[in-house]
């Protein structure tokens, strides 16, 4: 459901209001326990997966770079190991983006969850 919400185009909070109606709805108060503690357990706190986490776009974009330059040495000077370059510039730039596009949404269930249990205790 969350990443379903991470393509939509729209501010965190709006994210956070649509996912936290689908959440109420499909998924009772133990389980959301469960599932929080769980994905704080698995949710990194430093370090590389938390760069990934909050800028996936720009730790991907060197890869990137070497698989264009990859292709493009490739077909000039006519080197097949070039092509090489290629591929595995694409192969680890769209690991990046994958791997940092499911810890943003593991952090979106996070927050979401946080705020339920923030609106059961205080229904104002």
């Amino acid at each position: 459901m969350a990443e379903d919400e991470l393509t939509q185009y729209s501010t965190e909070a709006r994210k956070i209001e649509k996912l936290r109606q689908k959440i109420g709805l499909s998924v009772s108060a133990a389980e959301q326990q469960q599932v929080k503690a769980q994905l704080e357990a698995e949710l990194p706190t430093g370090g590389l997966a938390k760069l990934i986490e909050t800028q996936r776009q720009t730790v991907a974009l060197p890869f990137w770079g070497i698989a264009g330059l990859g292709l493009l040495l490739g077909i000039s000077f006519m080197q097949p190991i070039d092509l090489l370059a290629t591929v595995t510039g694409t192969a680890v730039a769209i690991g990046v983006q994958k791997w940092g596009w499911k810890l943003e949404a593991k952090r979106l269930v996070l927050t979401t969850l946080a705020e339920i249990e923030a609106r059961v205790r205080n229904p104002a």
